[in-house]
């Protein structure tokens, strides 16, 4: 639809801009605390092009020129460029794995003069631009499995990229884009699948060397099987509601489960584990002769799936020792307690606690940091700015920042629930995953709660990429937003 550019002003959602200003001016005065020593007298070097605050300045204004450029590209615009964005940033990704210089084992900064400009922020834009622009088509229908499965590709073909750059944590983010096919139809299969493949992963390697007392059998494998059981006969009565089907799959599992685990204990020893893999076949057959019989098509998904949960179960180990960072790996085994390691991979974690511990309720006040300005915090400025802002504003100061991002979340929300199209709602919706997904996992990292995966807190985190990566997610969907037909959403 057409708009005047002179109109766009009274069109814009100012609240939001609103939002996004509180926290870039609370960002970058939290930089200003993690890089401040007590040395330092003169307060004007924050604003020193050669120091971090200075940068991040600079870097600030650009995303605000590059905003309000943004703001002057009608909507249809971005629909129609949306795939050629995402083919040039693909191929921009790609040419960053073998032009990149190894920085911290990763392959991801391209270099321009003094300056390094990391890609795969960008890609985010591309990606959920590019996913909005699909599913706005008429013919598009999330319940028909080839249109389904290009969304995934386009989301999976990025994430595929950014992991050749030996950028894991990056490349998690675009996970969070399922959100928005949930919010459009897709089936919570999915989500389950997802949350299942965690919980596989965690017990399978927590457990994974641990033994039952009375036999020579891991808890681990044992544990995954009777969960992979449970969550598929679970699917079975509440997703596809055949009674039936249920009760037999129960009563056969159930029972061959304690029959076998009492036999093995009292009477013969074996491996248990066997008739585990066996009474996983009889599931998988007994769900096929199922859609034969009786027309129960959903079937063949939970065969699927219990057979996908095999596959993934026991290809986390050679995730775990093959594709993870050995710092990775590490950090992972200490979230998990397998290791105790305060010195080494556990020490940025433990060292952030202390800090945002010592702030207690109302902090240290600015600049007063201590863990902070002795460089206990190591990439205190970045992946672990929240613990300065823990440290200096206490507890007071860390909730209040929480609770703008919170409320900013909320609002992104609100705005891709009022839009006319699934082009601004899909997009708006991805936006808000995407800040979720950031939000979330950067302070449950600096807590102790999430592993160490090194990803920046949006508009916080020190780096001029991942600013305006964010800064041109935001300003382009309060463009699409300005431009959607008010009748429409009022209806």
């Amino acid at each position: 639809m057409e708009q005047r550019n002179g109109n766009i002003l009274g069109k814009i959602d100012w609240w939001t801009v609103l939002l996004f200003a509180c926290l870039a001016i609370m960002g970058w005065l939290a930089i200003c605390g993690s890089i401040y020593s007590y040395v330092e007298t003169d307060y004007l070097e924050f604003l020193n092009p050669s120091e971090r605050t200075g940068k991040q300045a600079m870097w600030m204004g650009v995303s605000v020129i590059a905003g309000a450029v943004l703001l002057c590209i009608k909507k249809h615009t971005y629909l129609n460029l949306s795939w050629i964005i995402y083919i040039a940033t693909m191929l921009l990704g790609i040419v960053t794995i073998f032009i990149a210089k190894d920085t911290k084992g990763s392959f991801s900064w391209i270099a321009i003069g003094s300056f390094k400009i990391q890609p795969a922020e960008f890609m985010k834009f591309a990606t959920a631009l590019t996913l909005a622009a699909f599913m706005n088509r008429r013919s598009f229908n999330i319940n028909n499995n080839i249109d389904l499965a290009k969304c995934i590709g386009i989301i999976l073909l990025p994430m595929i990229i950014i992991i050749c750059q030996k950028e894991t944590g990056s490349a998690l983010v675009y996970l969070a884009l399922f959100l928005a096919l949930y919010r459009e139809g897709m089936t919570g299969l999915f989500l389950l699948m997802g949350v299942s493949a965690v919980v596989y992963f965690v017990v399978g390697i927590k457990f994974g060397n641990e033994f039952f007392e009375a036999l020579p059998v891991a808890i681990g494998p044992y544990a995954v099987t009777v969960l992979i059981q449970a969550f598929s006969i679970a699917m079975v009565k509440f997703w596809c509601k055949h009674n039936r089907t249920f009760l037999i799959m129960l009563t056969v599992n159930l029972a061959v489960t304690l029959a076998t685990y009492w036999t093995a204990i009292y009477l013969i020893e074996f491996n248990i584990m066997t008739v585990q893999y066996l009474l996983l076949a009889f599931d998988i057959i007994y769900l096929i002769i199922r859609i034969r019989l009786g027309n129960e098509s959903k079937n063949l998904w939970i065969a699927l799936y219990i057979i996908g949960s095999l596959v993934f179960y026991h290809s986390s180990n050679y995730v775990m020792h093959e594709v993870l960072k050995p710092h990775q790996r590490v950090r992972i085994e200490v979230l998990l307690g397998l290791k105790e390691d305060l010195a080494g991979a556990g020490y940025n974690v433990h060292q952030s606690m202390i800090a945002i511990g010592s702030g207690g309720l109302t902090g240290k006040g600015f600049l007063n940091g201590t863990q902070t300005k002795l460089d206990y915090v190591p990439e205190q400025d970045t992946d672990f700015i929240f613990c300065t802002i823990g440290e200096e504003q206490g507890f007071m100061g860390a909730t209040f920042v929480m609770t703008v991002f919170i409320i900013f979340i909320l609002r992104l929300m609100a705005l891709a629930e009022r839009q006319d199209d699934r082009f601004g709602r899909v997009f708006g919706y991805s936006l808000a995953s995407i800040f979720f997904f950031h939000f979330a996992i950067n302070i449950g990292m600096v807590l102790g709660i999430t592993p160490v995966i090194g990803i920046p807190l949006p508009f916080f985190s020190y780096g001029g990429s991942s600013f305006l990566g964010f800064s041109i997610l935001l300003f382009t969907f309060l463009r699409i937003d300005a431009d959607r037909d008010r009748s429409k959403s009022r209806a």
